[in-house]
Formats: structure tokens, C-alpha cells, sequence
């Protein structure tokens, strides 16, 4: 940070997004843009946010950097604080199922009618389309249904689904890219894009890439039994993850004096490996079982072969290469990750501000919008305007 605490790459500074979106996907979008400098306005229904009641981090990890306005869509008086909003924003963003935001009077028609340069997403689990449109899901859903849990990660295993989210992850990534174009493309056109991204399709486009579509059955081609997992003497795990050839010549360099084994024709090359798969992995288990993480660790990394230690998220921000790189933030509620980027002189962006209370910005945000003292209480007597 040697740039100071004020010096954050912060390229959509002025920027303001209208965020209807609760839960992950379209929070996890307005994050990055909050965390790259735009103005989030997180309007969240009466009772907020529905990760509010959830016993994890998510709701405070993905809604930092951004203001909380409660407002009952479903009331008359909504109305008025709906067009302002369309009018102030750049970007609306929705992650309701479809028809829901037609019925609460906040859909693109609606939206642009008032602002024909409001770019507007919707974020959905199939689509804004199809006869799916409206199918109940869930990131394991999207993952099941896409092809993504009938191949395995692990040489011996059969399918699992990851601890993180990546459906839900990848669909909110792919909507922040999609606006982003979206906003580039309004410097030249005349009514701004109305996006429509798919949980479900997210997956489907990542596993085209991985596995393309002719891929009709379970199949480890796409797996090395030297690039797993093994347990080491001391209850630790090790991440192997040799692939490349250079690699394992290394491995076979370092290993082969005290077994021999690894050195031999059976294992000389990348199809050898995979014919004898179970067995290498099961000389693999005896041999870093026989010692701990730490010999092992120290062994491989002096020959360049690849390995790490199985971690949690609290232990990576304490070793020396995340101390080096500096790009978490210390805040009174606990370490921050900005947007991982390292751009040339900036530095992190020091001033992270905690996921609001719900309505905490109610009267803030109401007076950006050009209401006066009495128009807001009008609107709370109302019921429009909820406070938290």
C-alpha cells in the first residue's frame, strides 16, 4: 500500500446501480462494482434481504460498500420512489423469477420508459424464457442440471458439488462483464440493453469449455491421479498437483532413491500414470502418510514440484505470500478482499464500509433522490418506506 490509504482503483467512480437482487448472484455483481467504486443502492424488501436470517458470512461478505433502502414494492405510494430511482440509476439490477418484476412495477418497460439509458439485468435460474422460466432452483440445481455433477473432481471419487457456490458465483461474474459491455455500448446507442443472464446457462457455458457436449457418460479423462489429494502423518492434507511432465520428472528427481517405485517405465509416461491410476495413487497415499505435511512441503517446493497445504479461509490471509501481496484490508469487523486486482500505482481500497443494517440509508438515500423532510415521512406513514 505504499500509494497510501486514498489512492484505490476506483474507475467506476459515478456510477450508480439500483440493486433488486437478494441472496448471492446479483449481490455478488453490485459487490464487484462496489468494490471497483460505484454507488450501490441495495433496495431490499420489508424483513430485507433473505440471507440477512442465514447462518453463514454471505450476507455480510457480499453487500459491504453499499447503502440499504427497505421499500414495499407492493405499495401504491412505491411508486414515485421507483421512477426517481429509474431516473437517478446507470444500472438496475433484478434477480426475481419471471413476471415477479412486471407485477411490482420494476421492469425494464417500466424502468426505461422513464430512463431509455438505464441498462437493465435480470438475474435468473433459466432464463427470462423457455418452459423452465419459472422452475424453482438452487446453485446445486443449476449445477446438477447443466451436466456438472456427472464428472468427478477427484480420480477416486464419484461426483461432488464444491463448497463455494459456483453457479451462483459464475452467473453474478458474468452479469458484472455483460454490463460492463452493456455500458460501453450505451456511449453509442440511443436506449441502453435490457440482459438477461441464467444461472443455469452460466454452468452450461463453463462446462462446454471444460467438457464440451459430446461428453454422454462419466469419464476421467480430465483427471491425473498425481493431481489430488493426500493425507500426510500429521492428520494434514496435501494438494498434489502435478500435470505437466516437467513436474513429475521432478517429483520422480527427489522421491525415487527412497522409493523406487515412482521410477519405473509402468510410470514413465502421462498414459502409464492413467492405466495404473488406482494403484499410483494408492503408492502415492503410503508414501505421504509416511511423514508429515511440513517434510513434504519442504522436500517438493526446493525441486519445483507443485504442492500446498489444505487450509481455511482464516489460515490463507496468514501466510507470507498473502502477507506480501497486502490485498486484504483490516477492519474492526474482521479482514476485507477487495476485488483482487493489482493495478499499477493504486492501492487497495482502504475505506470498506460493513453490509448495512437493513433501512439504514433510508432518509440518505431518499434525500439524493430530491424528496423533502415531509415527503419522507410521508412515504413511512404510508408504508412505502420501511425503517429497519
Amino acid at each position: 500500500m505504499s500509494k497510501g490509504l486514498n489512492n484505490a482503483w476506483q474507475p467506476l467512480s459515478g456510477l450508480t446501480i439500483i440493486d433488486f437482487s437478494m441472496l448471492l448472484p446479483g449481490p455478488l455483481t453490485t459487490l464487484i462494482f462496489a468494490d471497483l467504486g460505484a454507488n450501490i443502492i441495495k433496495v431490499e424488501p420489508p424483513g430485507g434481504d433473505y440471507a440477512r436470517g442465514m447462518g453463514s458470512h454471505l450476507f455480510h461478505g457480499v453487500n459491504r460498500n453499499k447503502r440499504s433502502l427497505v421499500l414495499d414494492l407492493k405499495s401504491t405510494a412505491a411508486t414515485e420512489v421507483i421512477a426517481r430511482l429509474a431516473a437517478h440509476g446507470d444500472v438496475v439490477i433484478e434477480g426475481f423469477r419471471p413476471g415477479v418484476a412486471d407485477r411490482l412495477h420494476i421492469s425494464a418497460q417500466a424502468l426505461q420508459s422513464i430512463n431509455p439509458k438505464l441498462v437493465y439485468c435480470s438475474i435468473s435460474g433459466f432464463g427470462q424464457s423457455g418452459p423452465m422460466k419459472n422452475h424453482p432452483g438452487h446453485d446445486l440445481a443449476y449445477l446438477a442440471m447443466a451436466g456438472s455433477l456427472s464428472q468427478s473432481g477427484h480420480w477416486r471419487e464419484s461426483s461432488r458439488r464444491s463448497s463455494t457456490p459456483v453457479a451462483d458465483m459464475a452467473g453474478g461474474t458474468f452479469a458484472a462483464i455483460a454490463i460492463l459491455a452493456a455500458l460501453q455500448e450505451n456511449k453509442n446507442s440511443e436506449k441502453a440493453a435490457v440482459i438477461d443472464i441464467s444461472l443455469y446457462e452460466s454452468m452450461l457455458y463453463m462446462n462446454a469449455i471444460r467438457f464440451g457436449f459430446e461428453q454422454d457418460k462419466p469419464t476421467r479423462d480430465h483427471l491425473y491421479p498425481t493431481n489430488d489429494l493426500f493425507a500426510t502423518s500429521d492428520g494434514q492434507k496435501i494438494a498434489l498437483t502435478i500435470v505437466e511432465e516437467k513436474f513429475w520428472r521432478n517429483f520422480v528427481g527427489v522421491i525415487k532413491d527412497s522409493h523406487p517405485h515412482f521410477d519405473t517405465e509402468q510410470y514413465a509416461t502421462e498414459t502409464g500414470r492413467r492405466l495404473d491410476g488406482d494403484n499410483l495413487m494408492r503408492q502415492l497415499d503410503e508414501m505421504f502418510v509416511s511423514n508429515t505435511a511440513e517434510h513434504w512441503l519442504t522436500l517438493f517446493d526446493a525441486v519445483d514440484v507443485p504442492v500446498a497445504l489444505c487450509i481455511t479461509p482464516g489460515e490463507a490471509l496468514l501466510t507470507d505470500h498473502s502477507r506480501a501481496r497486502a490485498l486484504h484490508v483490516d477492519t474492526p469487523d474482521g479482514p476485507v478482499l477487495p476485488f483482487p486486482s493489482v493495478v499499477a500505482g493504486y492501492s487497495p481500497a482502504a475505506n470498506q464500509e460493513p453490509a448495512p443494517t437493513a433501512g439504514q440509508h433510508n432518509a440518505d438515500i431518499l434525500t439524493e433522490l430530491g424528496f423533502q423532510a415531509d415527503d419522507i415521512e410521508r412515504l413511512m406513514r404510508s408504508g412505502a418506506i420501511l425503517r429497519g
